[in-house]
């Protein structure tokens, strides 16, 4: 392996660190409110907002998966990606949802649902929404350090010290800056981890050529490879629930939101939008090549069992000195960027609707940029040690969806029959919410503990396709239920 003992790479990698630390550390002095720190004073253009929001949703993480999906599934594996641009791309041209989201000022998704719902949903609405994001982003920074020791050949032993350190760094300029900061540096991160992308899939493709990727893909995977619906790990169930995923992500995963709440107005979230909406098939695409570049050029015993290690170890053998430092540069880029946006967006959600009914009276900006920057410290804490000791059941991709749909199955109902439906109320709300945290936890659950769990590993996709149906019509009869009761009682109708 190269490592990274060559002195340029350092150098790269120690100019980009510096770089990127100074400037998000630079704009803490403009962060003098709440709104500030949590939406960026609402002046996001249209520019900023796509770096940003490309830089956020590509970490290393992204990469791991998206290239273990390209090494087992071949060029079927980027379907999320082409899914996930078809939905932001409908969204951003129509304003479904993110139109009137961003029109009614909100802070966080959940403070829209107060006014149709009540106090009570918004606050169990925040709940579902941390408990999924920290979940989903728990694994993170091990899937991350994984990456740089087996690229960089580091003894395994520095992981926990080199991710911790890192991720220290991210949480100090988040916490002073915050979505100032995340901006101001996702921005860099966007420039660098394009060029290193760029670079490295052009080395691939000149050093193991497009003609071996396609033929790998044929010999290991036939036309399963090419064509998810005849994939035998894929099918339609597969594509269901990665349609009902992504759609639900576009309109209410939390970090690609706070780019449509930090906008300057509507228009510009719908542009964002539609400008980012191609980026999510490069997402899936290019590390995927990646892995099917580990699938033609890596024996079987080199990648043993643990599949998501299979790029990094072929780029470990395949990329320069030089360039490896650009690589190693762009995929920090990538992890901070999404590291620091993440940590930002639970902890406004815990701020805005869970802490809400402990506000009586409203507080200063200076308490509440003070409770803000300790509820980040705090999710930095937490995610250094539940990302130690938490075991990964099955592809990575699937467990980021199961533990996203904790509340992108209900948030995603809530949110449309919020815009969209006038007889949604608070009963078909409770419902979703319930069974939306619910089923998801217990696949998760019951994926480690019971006498079937290899049945919910091999059927989590089922699960989360039920999960979606099934919270769709918890807000439907809860709903209908509650405004017959009412109409039975009053003689007329609630909303």
């Amino acid at each position: 392996m190269n490592g990274i003992m060559f002195w340029p790479d350092g150098l790269i990698i120690s100019l980009y660190l510096l770089g990127t630390m100074t400037a998000g550390l630079m704009v803490r002095r403009y962060v003098g409110r709440v709104e500030d720190f949590l939406v960026a004073g609402r002046e996001m253009n249209l520019y900023l907002g796509i770096a940003s929001l490309a830089a956020t949703e590509f970490g290393i993480v992204t990469c791991m998966y998206t290239a273990q999906n390209g090494y087992e599934k071949g060029f079927a594996g980027a379907i999320p990606g082409i899914l996930q641009c078809l939905a932001m791309l409908v969204v951003g041209l129509s304003g479904f949802c993110i139109k009137p989201l961003r029109d009614s000022g909100a802070l966080t998704i959940p403070e829209i649902f107060e006014k149709k719902f009540g106090p009570r949903i918004r606050w169990a609405a925040g709940v579902v929404v941390v408990l999924g994001g920290l979940l989903n982003m728990g694994v993170f920074l091990r899937t991350g350090g994984e990456f740089l020791v087996t690229i960089a050949d580091i003894d395994r032993g520095y992981l926990e010290e080199m991710m911790t350190a890192m991720l220290i760094g991210v949480a100090l300029y988040t916490i002073l800056g915050g979505m100032l900061s995340v901006l101001v540096t996702d921005f860099l991160q966007f420039l660098v981890m394009s060029g290193g992308l760029l670079a490295v899939t052009i080395l691939i493709l000149r050093t193991i050529g497009w003609n071996a990727l396609v033929g790998a893909v044929e010999q290991h995977h036939g036309p399963g490879g090419f064509n998810p619906l005849v994939n035998d790990s894929m099918g339609w169930s597969y594509v269901i629930f990665n349609l009902l995923l992504n759609t639900a992500a576009v309109l209410t995963w939390q970090t690609v939101v706070s780019r449509v709440l930090s906008a300057k107005d509507s228009g510009t979230a719908r542009r964002i939008y539609v400008g980012t909406s191609f980026f999510f098939v490069a997402r899936f695409l290019i590390p995927g090549i990646w892995g099917i570049a580990a699938l033609a050029y890596l024996a079987p015993d080199v990648v043993g069992d643990d599949t998501l290690l299979a790029m990094p170890k072929m780029l470990a053998l395949i990329v320069p000195p030089g360039l490896m430092g650009l690589l190693i540069a762009a995929m920090l880029a990538a992890d901070m960027s999404t590291d620091s946006s993440y940590m930002l967006t639970w902890g406004s959600v815990i701020y805005n609707d869970i802490l809400a009914p402990f506000r009586k009276t409203k507080w200063s900006e200076k308490r509440g940029l003070l409770v803000n920057r300790m509820i980040v410290a705090l999710i930095g804490v937490f995610l250094l040690f539940y990302g130690l000791w938490y075991e990964i059941e099955g592809d990575l991709w699937t467990y980021l969806g199961i533990t996203g749909t904790i509340y992108l199955s209900s948030l995603s109902v809530l949110l449309i029959a919020c815009c969209y439906w006038p007889r949604a109320n608070s009963w078909g709300a409770a419902g979703a919410i319930i069974f939306g945290a619910t089923l998801p936890v217990a696949t998760l659950v019951l994926q480690k503990v019971g006498p079937y769990t290899q049945w919910f590993k091999d059927h989590d996709r089922h699960c989360g396709i039920a999960t979606y149906v099934i919270v769709a019509l918890a807000m439907i009869v809860g709903s209908l239920l509650k405004s017959a009761i009412d109409d039975s009682s009053n003689g007329k109708g609630v909303r």
